[in-house]
């Protein structure tokens, strides 16, 4: 039955109509749109905030056309229909989602965000948030001013990046701006895990992921399904580090070893945990070990992330 047809069947049986809820976003219309240029302040708010003109209207009318207390008033009733969404959302698994791998200077994050299905992991708005986790995330190391003489390696789990600054262009924290995309997706979403790795001199890192796509916004950031972090000691930088760096990554996100080993280490077969043990990825004729030896570096760690691993393990339980 069409919608019209079923307008008209209530009307004629003297059935009252469903009536829509009223959320945060109703208006009513108001004096201060009369105007030329408080028509083009609606414009100007909608291009800033990405929010809706319905929304926009209602801001403007609740702060009588003040842009500035208008953007903030949208952003806090997003915020309190986010977490009231989540909270209705809670519990629900969260399989898919993306790894983010950034780098800046001496340090290099990967992040995990999950949420519900692939689709959503696609969406713009969601690339963006783990965008956010990833620079929250170097930032917070970056503001870690140790002094260095080896390379140093952290992990935060859930609760703690969580509670991690969002940075400088925006407000709150990371927890804030999950609850903002959860509101905005409409999917259960969790900030799952982080790791960061800084090195000092004679040390670089090698990275990789694997279904890599291009970042919103910023060049050095890449996402995908697979990442790898690799530690290398070296007492010369050379300019085929990089591409040596992305094939060990490569290794160890296919291989998925579960240490480093050492090159005295007794080849081992496709079982073998032991990364330089390994059969190298690209030529399983030798072992990772005998592909590294010659460059002159030495393989010291490595971080591995699979973008919803654990999730099996914890549905058995």
């Amino acid at each position: 039955m069409s919608l019209l047809r079923s307008l008209r069947l209530c009307l004629v049986a003297g059935l009252p109509l469903l009536q829509s809820p009223q959320p945060w976003h109703t208006f009513h219309s108001g004096s201060w749109l009369s105007s030329a240029s408080s028509k083009e302040l609606l414009m100007k708010l909608r291009r800033r905030t990405g929010y809706s003109f319905v929304n926009c209207k209602k801001a403007l009318e609740t702060c009588d056309g003040d842009l500035k207390q208008a953007e903030s008033w949208l952003h806090k009733q997003a915020q309190k229909e986010g977490w009231s969404k989540a909270a209705r959302l809670h519990g629900r698994k969260t399989k898919e989602g993306l790894i983010g791998l950034l780098g800046e200077g001496d340090t290099t994050v990967l992040v995990e965000v999950n949420c519900e299905t692939d689709f959503v992991s696609r969406n713009l708005k969601f690339q963006q948030l783990v965008q956010q986790v990833a620079r929250g995330t170097l930032l917070h190391c970056q503001n870690l001013k140790e002094q260095l003489s080896t390379y140093s390696k952290g992990f935060l789990n859930s609760s703690e990046l969580s509670e991690l600054p969002a940075g400088p262009e925006s407000e709150g924290s990371l927890k804030d701006q999950l609850a903002l995309a959860i509101g905005k997706l409409g999917e259960n979403m969790v900030l799952k895990r982080a790791a960061w790795v800084k090195v000092p001199a004679g040390f670089y890192v090698g990275s990789y992921v694997h279904g890599a796509m291009p970042s919103p916004s910023l060049r050095n950031l890449a996402l995908g399904k697979y990442g790898a972090l690799v530690v290398c000691e070296t007492a010369e930088l050379k300019a085929d580090l990089g591409d040596l760096g992305r094939r060990l990554g490569q290794h160890v996100v296919g291989m998925a070893p579960l240490s480093v080993g050492s090159l005295g280490d007794e080849p081992g077969g496709e079982a073998e945990t032991k990364m330089l043990s390994q059969p190298y990825l690209l030529n399983p004729s030798i072992t990772l070990g005998q592909y590294v030896q010659p460059h002159g570096v030495s393989v010291v760690d490595f971080v591995r992330f699979e973008c919803g691993e654990g999730e099996d393990a914890a549905d058995a339980e």
